[in-house]
């Protein structure tokens, strides 16, 4: 795929066309180690290697990241109010319209993946596809075991798909849901009396959480992962 150098700069939020040719001019650009001061000239942004100012500019046409997401903060792309997961990104990052594919609750955390990839996005939360996501939780007391949440309960109108529960004691346990309704788990929960006080997401699609990532911090997925998000 071909283009033109000042474009490139522009669509990975490195530099505008004007401050691209501005850099051009005083040796700022290189292009396989070698300097171009023409930003007209075409390049191939999956073969050639493009720096800027000395540091490597890479180009990815479908982003994925994954993001441990810590409480209180929104899943969402902006807000006018509250901090954002995409707010959690440097730039160039936050301000190259990415979303977070699905949504965690203000107060859950764990993994949420942030991209600009709507087909596969759409895709992966479209029920028919069942992308199987897991959670753990902690209630607040022991849930009611005679209301069998677990195989489907009516909400918002519909049954729930069957879920997957294993409870590691009273009041801890991880659930394996492959849909997504608002507050689902929660409102499972509080179905059966109780209420859940702490709930983390672990795996989605079957990707897990990289354990390593802090609350905040985040990472591309590698290639492999990717691979594994399409074949949902």
């Amino acid at each position: 795929m071909s283009m033109r150098l000042d474009k490139f700069l522009s669509v990975t939020k490195t530099a505008s066309r004007s401050e691209a040719g501005k850099a051009a001019k005083h040796g700022k650009i290189c292009v396989n180690g070698k300097v171009v001061t023409d930003c007209s000239a075409h390049i191939d942004p999956d073969t050639d290697v493009i720096s800027f100012d000395g540091r490597d500019v890479v180009y990815r046409r479908f982003i994925w990241i994954m993001m441990n997401k810590p409480a209180g903060v929104l899943s969402a792309s902006n807000d006018k109010k509250e901090k954002t997961v995409v707010d959690l990104l440097p730039p160039p990052l936050n301000s190259m319209e990415l979303f977070p594919c699905g949504r965690l609750d203000k107060d859950t955390v764990g993994l949420i993946m942030i991209t600009n990839d709507g087909d596969l996005a759409h895709k992966l939360l479209s029920p028919k596809y069942h992308a199987e996501k897991e959670y753990a939780f902690t209630l607040e007391r022991p849930y009611n075991t005679a209301k069998r949440i677990e195989n489907g309960m009516m909400m918002d109108g519909k049954m729930t798909k069957p879920a997957k529960i294993v409870m590691e004691d009273e009041l801890h346990g991880k659930i394996t849901l492959t849909e997504g309704k608002y507050h689902q788990i929660k409102r499972m929960f509080e179905y059966a009396d109780s209420k859940v006080t702490f709930l983390k997401r672990l795996t989605f699609g079957g990707i897990a959480l990289d354990e390593a990532l802090a609350p905040g911090q985040w990472r591309y997925l590698t290639k492999q992962e990717e691979e594994i998000l399409r074949q949902n």
